[in-house]
């Protein structure tokens, strides 16, 4: 069940043509690595792929080290690892529910100070499973509705809650979506261009949830869908667990987007420790006018 990295990145260089597989040296030798469980094995995405590259996104800046944890729908029932050996659970996983004493004790770790990444469908993941979808703040689909929380959007300078009634969890057409920072100074966002381009995908709208103890940090308006600004990056807290919560990242393709990997690094790295230490991105780097794609082999490792 449990694969090293480089087990899995055996599979990463056969599947991914547009980013060749390279050896990065350690230069973050000066701190702690963070040590990161990535969680997948189901989804209706295509996690196969798409969890090689965010492994292999992290590992490039040489801060991170990761362990996977892939559970098949016969293993579920035998899933309960010990979360509190890392600092942070990347989640790709949207699949059988966990059982009981799984939830307990992962609802333990982050309350205890556990964190928690989740990215694109694993916001899809658990509906019935109170405590999640607090840490999630918002999700979709799995038959939400209103009795799970409201809408959430940006609308005329402000945070809208939004209790009509309708489902919970849609999308237009994919496309090249521009992202708006809405919460400048927080250690994710600070150091990034107040507007950029995500590479083609869908994105995430009339997403439903607690949203309690929720921070909006970037918007994105979701044309051919709500036509609203709707939630792209989100930070909840629980207890006292930090979670970065991201709609990006839709596939394997799309994860090759500076968007996407600079902001999972960020919110990953904040996530595990509450700061970000990595250096600014400027607009050239990240522009509005075209979507940016990277190669990981790219990612300049911290010093």
């Amino acid at each position: 069940m449990f694969k090293s990295f480089f087990t899995i990145l055996a599979a990463f260089a056969l599947q991914l043509t547009f980013a060749p597989f390279a050896s990065f040296a350690d230069n973050h030798k000066a701190s702690a690595k963070i040590k990161v469980l990535l969680i997948d094995g189901q989804n209706n995405h295509d996690w196969k792929r798409c969890s090689p590259v965010m492994m292999e996104t992290l590992k490039a800046t040489g801060r991170f080290t990761i362990e996977v944890a892939t559970v098949s729908k016969a293993e579920v029932a035998g899933f309960n690892p010990d979360f509190k050996k890392y600092d942070v659970v990347l989640s790709n996983y949207n699949g059988a529910s966990w059982t009981k004493d799984t939830e307990k004790s992962f609802v333990q770790y982050i309350k205890g100070g556990g964190n928690l990444v989740v990215v694109h469908a694993a916001d899809n993941s658990f509906p019935k499973w109170k405590e999640f979808n607090e840490m999630i703040g918002l999700g979709g689909w799995g038959g939400r509705n209103e009795k799970d929380g409201p809408y959430v959007y940006w609308k005329d300078g402000k945070i809208v809650r939004d209790d009509s009634k309708g489902r919970g969890g849609s999308h237009g057409r994919p496309w090249e979506y521009k992202v708006i920072v809405r919460k400048k100074d927080h250690p994710i966002t600070r150091g990034l261009p107040t507007e950029f381009l995500q590479v083609k995908e869908e994105l995430y709208d009339r997403m439903r949830g607690p949203a309690k103890n929720m921070e909006v940090l970037a918007t994105a308006f979701a044309k051919g869908g709500s036509e609203r600004h709707e939630p792209v990056l989100m930070t909840i807290t629980y207890g006292k667990g930090r979670i970065f919560h991201t709609v990006m990242g839709h596939s394997h393709t799309s994860m090759g987007g500076v968007a996407f990997q600079e902001t999972l690094i960020r919110g990953t790295e904040w996530a595990a420790t509450g700061k970000v230490t990595f250096p600014p991105i400027t607009a050239a780097e990240l522009p509005v006018e075209r979507a940016v794609y990277r190669d990981v082999k790219d990612i300049k490792p911290l010093k």
